[in-house]
């Protein structure tokens, strides 16, 4: 980190990686200051699945995800659902959970997750415009100020990443039950979603 907000952002993930615990999570070794804060992070075998952001090397990791038989997608998607299970049980919100936080090894079929840096202690009510985050897994209380971002905003930001990992460029791969999820999951309305 080398400026105040990138500080404030590894301080709270050091926050965060300090009660939370799921296989899944890769949690940073050790910290250290050097005239900056600075988190080391083990190496963790993996492609990001990653395509909603224009710089960066090799997109094609998703298409490929998308490719493979639907149970193991489906597993994938249960770690990352379970993960964020633990993560509410804590008491944090998803903030800024996009594709780049999605790493997949697909030699041993694990999904980790990675880059947490800006979840936060929830519910809270937003001081600015917006949060920081991919704009494709952002729900729409993450841009008006005043608004309660809570376990519901959780609900949306998961069920955009379920829909991000089913979507193929040939259309839905998940079941009609699934997509029904998705829809009540990311409904415009926190209210309508589920609690």
């Amino acid at each position: 980190a080398r400026d105040p907000a990138g500080e404030a952002s590894l301080e709270n993930a050091l926050l965060l990686h300090a009660v939370i615990r799921h296989p899944a999570i890769v949690r940073p070794l050790r910290s250290f200051r050097s005239g900056a804060l600075t988190l080391v992070y083990p190496w963790v075998e993996g492609t990001v699945l990653n395509q909603a952001t224009v710089s960066g090397s090799d997109r094609s990791a998703l298409a490929v995800f998308q490719q493979l038989p639907i149970s193991t997608v489906c597993a994938a998607i249960s770690t990352v659902l379970d993960a964020h299970v633990s993560i509410a049980a804590h008491g944090y919100v998803a903030v800024d959970l996009y594709d780049g936080c999605l790493l997949y090894d697909f030699t041993h079929e694990q999904m980790h997750l990675i880059d947490l840096d800006e979840y936060h202690q929830g519910p809270f009510t937003l001081a600015g415009e917006r949060l920081p985050g991919s704009l494709h897994y952002m729900a729409p209380e993450e841009f008006v100020r005043g608004a309660t971002i809570d376990e519901r905003t959780n609900v949306f930001t998961l069920g955009r990443a379920v829909q991000h990992l089913l979507d193929a460029d040939k259309g839905w791969r998940g079941t009609a039950a699934q997509m029904k999820l998705v829809e009540r999951a990311t409904a415009g309305a926190p209210q309508r979603r589920y609690q």
